[in-house]
């Protein structure tokens, strides 16, 4: 149980770094916005990354889910893995959706959401419940 706790904790952080660091506008992996737009963000007609703050909401609920893990066993610990992981889930699921993929048509995104973002939001779906117990 602890490698998992330490494993998806390493991820939600990296997740949390990566977003932390489009909310101050340093673009990474790709350096240019309008490619990095593509391959992130993947809305249709889209060119500029999200703002500071969606992107800060997306790295705190990272972090959120990070202290949710290390939280001692009780109620409000397994509420909240329980939401993270219906929330994850969700995200991941809707990778597969057609609409979802009407709505985010760009590429390479549409391509590494199906083969990346989904499934690494399906895997730490389950890593919340795994360690919800």
């Amino acid at each position: 149980m602890m490698m998992i706790l330490i494993l998806t904790s390493v991820v939600l952080a990296l997740v949390a770094a990566v977003h932390t660091a489009w909310a101050f506008e340093l673009w990474w992996p790709i350096r240019e916005e309008r490619r990095l737009v593509a391959a992130v963000v993947g809305f249709r007609e889209a060119t500029r990354m999200p703002g500071a703050i969606p992107c800060g909401l997306v790295a705190a609920v990272m972090l959120g889910m990070i202290l949710l893990l290390w939280l001692p066993e009780g109620w409000f610990r397994s509420a909240g893995l329980l939401l993270a992981a219906v929330v994850l889930a969700v995200r991941g699921v809707l990778s597969y959706v057609p609409a979802w993929r009407r709505l985010t048509p760009q590429q390479p995104f549409a391509r590494n959401d199906q083969m990346f973002y989904g499934p690494l939001s399906l895997a730490l779906a389950v890593a919340m419940v795994v360690a919800r117990g």
